[in-house]
């Protein structure tokens, strides 16, 4: 039974309305055909996982109190998350109701070629011809002769 102080904890990183918006695109727990420990509940994970991610705290040193287990379990759900797709689907869904509502501030947004791909039969630049095969001779770099006596 997790403690009053977990469910506070994990409630404020996680409320209420953002859990019904992302549980739905988590995927299925998998089966446990031998028994074992039970699982942390997936709000509990994410709970934690934010937890580390807004905190910067090593994933070894996530408080119990956040209710996620340990730093070991939030870590593993982040990457079977992540292998399954969980963030890109999110990140999307969340921007999608956040610009619904008119609380994207789009003066502070950039784009680059990461985020965007480039438009399909777009023009290609042209490539940057080279100035110079070899830099320009200067005091500092040019061949000295060595007088013998």
């Amino acid at each position: 039974m997790p403690s009053e102080d977990s469910v506070l904890m994990h409630k404020t990183l996680v409320s209420d309305e953002l859990w019904k918006i992302i549980e739905p695109h988590l995927p299925p727990d998998p089966s446990k055909e031998k028994g074992g420990r039970p699982r942390i509940p997936n709000r509990n994970a994410f709970a934690g996982i934010v937890y580390v991610l807004k905190s910067g705290v090593p994933w070894r040193m996530l408080p119990k109190e956040v209710g996620g287990g340990s730093g070991t379990t939030c870590w593993r759900r982040l990457r079977d998350w992540q292998k399954a797709g969980v963030w890109w689907r999110l990140h999307r869904i969340l921007l999608d109701h956040l610009g619904r509502a008119d609380l994207i501030d789009w003066s502070r947004a950039s784009l680059d070629s990461a985020s965007i791909p480039a438009k399909r039969g777009a023009r290609r630049p042209v490539p940057t011809h080279w100035t110079a095969v070899a830099p320009a001779r200067s005091d500092t770099s040019s061949p000295t002769q060595v007088v013998c006596r």
